[in-house]
């Protein structure tokens, strides 16, 4: 089984994702870890504003699939059963994800709850103000590009969507749910 997780900024994808690995040992791939690493390789600074960028150059460059086939190969490399990948964040690379029998799950919450979780946590990527965190969102959640996000398209594109307002307890219960309903 494969799974891709999507989601708006904050909403609880990284949890879900490292639920699945430690409850159900799903190999665990994060875009925004590869996009991280390519960051660095350039010599720039890891925030939401170079991950954007270096994403949609990743993308226009050599197809608006492209991060997640490179992760895919990867997860051939050191094979598991299943495979949970998480930020998806365009249309194509959820038509990639299908075309690989890939089930697709989106993540929301609260935009307030989601704003003091990325304050929370802290991260290179997060450290924003209210008013930056919601433009960031914006520029993210529509796009007719199909090398850029388009979170809006894709989470729409979801079999499953999880609301996150509350417990992560809450939420693994969502999880154990879809797990059992999945195909």
């Amino acid at each position: 089984m494969i799974i891709g997780i999507t989601g708006t900024l904050g909403a609880g994808k990284g949890t879900v994702a490292q639920y699945l690995a430690k409850k159900h040992n799903f190999m665990y791939l994060s875009v925004r870890n590869f996009i991280a690493g390519e960051i660095l390789k350039r010599g720039l600074a890891v925030n939401r504003d170079t991950m954007t960028q270096v994403a949609n150059d990743l993308r226009a460059l050599h197809g608006p699939n492209y991060l997640v086939e490179e992760l895919l190969k990867q997860a051939k490399l050191h094979p598991k059963n299943n495979i949970v990948i998480e930020s998806i964040r365009s249309v194509g690379e959820e038509k990639y994800l299908k075309s690989q029998s890939t089930t697709l799950w989106a993540v929301d919450a609260d935009i307030n709850t989601r704003y003091k979780r990325i304050v929370g946590r802290a991260s290179e990527t997060d450290a924003v103000s209210f008013e930056k965190f919601k433009a960031d969102e914006d520029r993210e959640m529509e796009s007719n590009d199909p090398n850029k996000q388009n979170l809006k398209a894709v989470i729409a594109m979801a079999g499953v969507v999880l609301i996150n307002n509350g417990t992560p307890e809450e939420l693994f219960v969502q999880v154990e749910k879809a797990l059992q309903q999945a195909p």
